[in-house]
């Protein structure tokens, strides 16, 4: 329950804010945000990360919607139960849902976070959630998955 009402609040924050973004800025327009940083810039992206099958958005969106149900079962189900592990499958959930949305909606997702530090894609709240849920749902299942349950087995007895 706690889960489904964080990929809910995440769900309605990424909206919200995409829905600001369209109502406000005009589509290529910026806005300062963090001096230096970051800037809000509307850009309506109909690929994946940095444009990517950019005429494809139908197979975008499906891929997004299998990978929602398949996040939404292993969530469901439990299948890693530490909270850590929930938190970060939520997070990509969240963000997969997200982008969903728009393409289903919209046919193009709406992109507004912009580096001004860097040269890189615009991206998403939603974009956020993905990429730190599934780098963090990658350092644990790497490095801690399977070891806690090691530690809960009674030692072997000599004998």
């Amino acid at each position: 329950m706690l889960y489904a009402v964080l990929v809910a609040a995440l769900v309605g924050l990424d909206q919200l804010v995409k829905f600001l973004v369209r109502a406000y800025i005009p589509l290529g327009g910026d806005v300062p945000f963090l001096p230096h940083i970051l800037q809000l810039t509307y850009v309506q992206n109909t690929g994946a990360a940095f444009s990517i099958l950019s005429r494809h958005t139908w197979v975008l969106a499906l891929v997004s919607l299998a990978a929602s149900v398949f996040l939404a079962v292993l969530l469901f189900k439990r299948v890693f139960p530490r909270p850590f592990a929930m938190f970060c499958l939520s997070l990509v959930l969240a963000g997969a849902i997200g982008n969903l949305i728009d393409r289903v909606l919209l046919g193009f997702v709406t992109d507004m976070f912009e580096t001004l530090f860097m040269d890189f894609a615009v991206f998403n709240v939603a974009d956020i959630c993905v990429v730190c849920g599934g780098i963090a749902f990658c350092a644990y299942y790497l490095l801690c998955h399977g070891k806690e349950e090691k530690r809960d087995d009674p030692p072997a007895a000599e004998g």
